[in-house]
């Protein structure tokens, strides 16, 4: 009997966008479509499944921040094997896969193996939390950059110098997009307060682009109380800076506050 080839296996790397299954790109869609196997982040949404084949294998590999994960060690072997048994792999991460999703990490252990990646890009969460404000991450005015930056070290890292970047954000007009903070609030508060006015506006958005979208407006100085207050929880996105000032509601918040000053 003859042995047909194996056929060659590829792996792509897709962002599965925030959250909004209606935020995935063209090139996505057909990515999953096109997969015998899926390796998939808790953070993707499970309609963006809708789009994969019947006969896809799922296999939901979670990372989420303050819940136990499967080890990254564990996924890249199961990549690497199911791409030289000649499956059509996809990665389905939340958001993009080369902000905060390990996927330079993933991408060096492949070519490693041998083997090619395509990446698909996708709507980072950050993006999409200021958008749903109907506010921008830059200002001509207000914000001439925007710095992406997390909140959650690695094991062993010292982390982020947050008193330099609050400096360097109010010398240089930044806006700060702070992924997975909230575990580490008052340490970053504290921080920024270094460099940055107590004045300085800040959003707070949970669970950006979802029908269970939450968020706060408030100033660097409240942060920390503000949070606790309206008990908001991971995933969310922190974004520091005057573009928050955009937000469709914060004109309103500020005015109430300054009448209930004056009733005082």
């Amino acid at each position: 009997m003859t042995t047909l080839p194996l056929l060659p296996g590829r792996c792509t790397l897709v962002g599965a966008g925030p959250g909004d299954p209606e935020l995935l790109t063209l090139k996505a869609v057909k990515a999953i479509a096109s997969a015998t196997v899926l390796l998939v982040d808790d953070l993707v949404n499970d309609k963006v499944l809708a789009h994969a084949c019947p006969s896809a294998r799922i296999v939901h590999v979670g990372k989420r921040g303050g819940c136990s994960s499967t080890p990254q060690a564990f996924i890249d072997k199961l990549m690497i094997q199911a791409v030289l048994a000649g499956e059509q792999v996809v990665r389905l991460k939340g958001g993009d896969p080369f902000i905060f999703g390990r996927g330079g990490e993933e991408v060096e252990h492949l070519r490693a193996a041998g083997i090619d990646v395509q990446v698909v890009s996708g709507i980072t969460a950050g993006l999409a939390a200021m958008g749903s404000l109907g506010a921008p991450l830059t200002h001509r005015e207000h914000a001439h950059g925007v710095v992406f930056v997390t909140g959650h070290a690695k094991p062993g890292d010292s982390g982020t110098d947050w008193p330099q970047l609050a400096r360097t954000a109010w010398q240089a007009k930044l806006t700060l997009v702070i992924y997975m903070g909230v575990s580490h609030l008052d340490q970053i508060s504290e921080g920024l307060l270094q460099g940055l006015p107590a004045t300085t506006p800040v959003a707070i958005v949970q669970h950006a682009s979802l029908p269970e979208q939450r968020e706060a407006l408030t100033t660097l100085g409240d942060l920390v109380h503000t949070v606790h207050r309206e008990g908001l929880q991971s995933p969310s996105i922190m974004v520091v800076g005057d573009v928050v000032q955009g937000a469709r509601a914060w004109a309103s918040q500020q005015q109430s506050q300054h009448k209930a000053a004056l009733q005082a």
